[in-house]
């Protein structure tokens, strides 16, 4: 069975007087300065990418396993939240099919740094990198990303469950009912 997962996430940039935040996308620090505001690292890209792997399976998303309310999550590499949601997956029997990432932002020019993006979370991912997509858009100028005010991340990926894998746990949980009732019925078909 197939299943699709979609993550969405922005920033705003952070404070200009806090010059230390780096800015990071993807896993990839684009620039020493002008980073997002946010409890983590503040990637939205991998934030994105964890949101579309936990709903591909059913697993809920990035703000139940690392709250922001949590202080052990204040500064974390984002790249732990993605290697989470990838071991949750391999738990699951799910297989990535393909990942692909829309940045959408009106500053810095991103293209440069897509390469990178997409061999960091391919290698995250253990993945092929052909299997990654990155890509970046404006808003010509309209709304608070066209004002620099912010970034927006978006990702959507396609994963491979098989059985009773394909199941999130909700349908899990609601089909054990069922699956022990046909159990049970099996069991005294065969000792009729």
């Amino acid at each position: 069975m197939n299943r699709i997962g979609q993550g969405v996430d922005i920033h705003p940039f952070a404070d200009p007087l806090d010059n230390g935040r780096p800015l990071i996308l993807g896993g990839v620090r684009i620039s020493e300065t002008g980073g997002l505001a946010g409890h983590s690292d503040a990637d939205a890209v991998l934030h994105a990418v964890t949101d579309a792997l936990l709903g591909a399976v059913g697993a809920g998303d990035i703000g139940h396993y690392f709250p922001s309310t949590d202080e052990r999550w204040r500064n974390a590499d984002s790249s732990q939240f993605v290697r989470e949601a990838k071991r949750i997956l391999d738990e699951m029997n799910a297989e990535i099919e393909n990942l692909d990432v829309t940045i959408i932002a009106q500053q810095p020019k991103l293209s440069p740094h897509r390469d990178a993006m997409i061999a960091s979370i391919a290698h995250l991912l253990s993945l092929p990198q052909g299997h990654v997509n990155v890509k970046a858009t404006t808003t010509d100028h309209l709304g608070f990303i066209g004002r620099g005010e912010g970034i927006c991340a978006m990702a959507i990926v396609l994963v491979a469950m098989e059985g009773e894998a394909g199941l999130s746990p909700a349908e899990r949980e609601s089909a054990e009912p069922r699956l022990r009732t046909a159990e049970q019925r099996l069991r005294r078909l065969q000792q009729d």
